[in-house]
């Protein structure tokens, strides 16, 4: 089994922070350190920072208001990373990013399994934004925001683009390009000055203050684990 499957599976972090770990050379299979594409056998002894990896916890799924300033990363080096400021007594990290000057939803979970499927599905999950722009909205930029616009050598993906007055619009996505929303309208003219995700799939920030987290419902997850599925 490849090592980065194999630690996920154990709950320690995520396939993706597991190559990080790698690529600090922190891990060790069988005394040796541990290169990208290493694959673990039955009886080996794998370290992470010379320390066997603990045992799986109970697992922990978080829902979370991120504020303005703080930085969607479990590298606790840096500063004001979204670990720090959420204080969990367990370890937890989170799912896929928001941007440090974006506000809103994100989960964080020790639960390395649902993190891989959520990240590998990430291109066909809803995740809904409410947007404030500089300037007045007109038919046009919904017209072209809904169609897609060129950025980064490509065509977003058609999308679902609501006015909700003459500053504020809505926006769902099923792409997860880099700063994919502020590109957009910058090439239509428009500055963000806000921007906030108000739901990822079945999960909504409502009811969670700036800065807040709570656990999610039995139901919430029930429906998250049988859409990845």
């Amino acid at each position: 089994m490849r090592i980065n499957k194999y630690i996920s599976l154990t709950g320690y972090c995520s396939r993706r922070e597991t190559d990080r770990l790698i690529d600090a050379k922190r891990i060790t299979i069988n005394g040796k350190t541990c290169v990208p594409g290493d694959s673990v056998e039955p009886g080996d002894t794998v370290l992470i920072d010379h320390k066997p990896i603990p045992m799986k916890e109970e697992s922990i799924y978080l829902a979370f208001y991120k504020p303005v300033g703080i930085t969607c990363t479990a590298q606790k080096l840096v500063k004001d990373n979204i670990i720090d400021y959420i204080n969990f007594p367990t370890r937890v990290f989170p799912v896929g990013r928001l941007d440090k000057a974006s506000e809103g939803l994100i989960l964080l979970t020790n639960d390395g399994d649902i993190v891989n499927k959520m990240m590998r599905s990430e291109n066909n999950h809803q995740k809904e934004y409410i947007v404030t722009v500089d300037k007045s909205i007109n038919s046009d930029f919904i017209k072209g925001m809904s169609n897609g616009v060129k950025i980064l050598s490509t065509i977003t993906n058609p999308c679902i683009v609501t006015k909700i007055d003459e500053h504020v619009f809505s926006i769902i996505l099923t792409q997860g390009l880099n700063r994919q929303i502020r590109r957009m309208c910058k090439v239509l003219g428009y500055k963000v000055v806000r921007l906030q995700r108000v739901r990822i799939m079945n999960i909504t920030s409502e009811h969670l203050e700036v800065g807040q987290w709570r656990y999610l419902t039995d139901e919430e997850l029930s429906c998250l684990k049988n859409t990845l599925k």
